[in-house]
């Protein structure tokens, strides 16, 4: 099926991510500055180790900017794109947390007893944690807008680092009051810096080794796809992130045989997809026609006793018939009332659709629907139409049973 243009800018409303990722880039250069500068004026061991996590962030934010300007590249070698490098460079900066964690915790270990502070360097430093806290929730908030994990996995790193700097606060204050808390504070970071690189990770060795998405958008996907009333059974459905695209294949059987058709409910599913489940990138549709043992008949019923109505739309009730073609019995009886009775206008359309979506092999009815709304709708899903004598349900089954091959 065909591959839509992406827009830089993600979801409609949202800001570019390279754009998003160039502030990112900015804000932990001047983190770094400030930090770099507070820690060398005070001496502190926590303020030192967050001023490498920060240093660390520069880092990543380049990698974040690379990975995103070559992340939808195509070529004859890779015609899929280059989408998962978006969920490599993510996973690169769980390596980094990871290495800032250890710095951390060499710096709390080995470094030197850190000297009393000055007030203002406990200002200064508390006027830094709403920096990277509020910025991280920005950039998390673009990233989900624009299905893109390294900014997500970006943006979360932003609050750890004014978790990390809530903690330097604590252990300042601490330290002004007497209290030795500048090497416990180190460690409590690089803890907290090793459960967020731990998260990040997985999310991104996940889409790396092809993990299938998550449970609740496979159903919404089989759900849509279910919907076509030209499909009579979905065999299977699978579907993988890359970047933060979504690839998705189906197996899926078709009630009609004409492959002009079938290529045209294929492409009514795709479209289907594409507006029902966000930034999917290729959707592969296998169709066959369908193998079935039973027929399912829908036949409009005057009444709950089995009467057959003479007409179609205004039949309170139907009758849901399915026949085993190959032990010719009834496998299963089912009535249902029309939603629609009394609607005045549309009504046999709407109940041609309440029909469609119970899967019938066919319709059959006292009255013909050649020429008729409900008759276009039953042949366009490929839906056989008949038209029988019979006054009871239970005739027509004996008839229908014995006319079946």
């Amino acid at each position: 099926m065909s591959t839509e243009k992406r827009d830089e800018d993600g979801a409609e409303g949202s800001p570019s991510i390279k754009r998003v990722a160039t502030y990112s880039l900015l804000v932990n250069m001047t983190l770094v500055a400030i930090k770099l500068f507070l820690s060398g004026v005070s001496g502190s061991l926590a303020l030192r180790a967050d001023a490498v996590h920060s240093l660390v962030d520069v880092f990543d934010s380049s990698a974040l900017m690379l990975g995103l300007y070559i992340s939808e590249r195509k070529s004859k070698s890779f015609p899929y794109g280059l989408y998962k490098v978006e969920n490599l460079i993510s996973v690169v900066i769980s390596l980094m947390l990871f290495l800032t964690a250890y710095e951390i915790s060499r710096e709390a270990v080995v470094g030197e007893s850190p000297p009393v502070y000055g007030n203002w360097i406990l200002f200064a430093v508390a006027a830094l944690i709403p920096v990277p806290f509020l910025f991280g929730l920005y950039e998390m908030r673009a990233g989900k807008a624009a299905n893109s994990p390294s900014l997500i996995a970006d943006g979360s790193q932003f609050k750890v680092d004014a978790l990390t700097e809530s903690i330097v606060l604590f252990a300042l204050i601490g330290q002004r009051l007497g209290l030795p808390l500048d090497r416990v504070a180190a460690l409590l970071i690089a803890v907290f810096v090793v459960k967020e690189g731990w998260e990040i990770l997985k999310s991104g060795m996940r889409v790396l080794l092809d993990a299938s998405v998550d449970a609740p958008t496979l159903e919404k996907i089989r759900e849509t796809i279910e919907a076509e009333p030209t499909v009579s059974a979905v065999k299977e459905v699978t579907a993988r992130n890359s970047g933060r695209y979504l690839f998705v294949e189906a197996e899926v059987a078709l009630r009609i045989t004409d492959l002009k058709r079938a290529h045209q409910a294929c492409e009514r599913i795709e479209k289907d997809i594409r507006e029902k489940v966000p930034y999917v990138d290729r959707v592969l549709i296998h169709y066959e026609p369908q193998s079935k043992t039973q027929v399912r008949y829908a036949i409009p019923l005057a009444d709950t006793k089995g009467e057959i109505c003479h007409h179609f739309g205004e039949a309170p009730y139907f009758a849901l018939v399915d026949i085993d073609i190959q032990q010719k019995v009834v496998a299963r009886q089912d009535v249902l009332a029309n939603p629609y009775l009394d609607l005045i206008k549309g009504r046999g359309l709407k109940v041609a659709s309440f029909l469609l979506n119970h899967k019938p092999d066919a319709v059959v009815t006292r009255e013909s629907l050649s020429g008729k709304g409900p008759g276009y709708a039953f042949a366009e899903a490929g839906v056989e139409t008949l038209q029988t004598d019979a006054d009871y349900l239970e005739k027509l089954i004996d008839q229908l049973i014995i006319k079946r091959p």
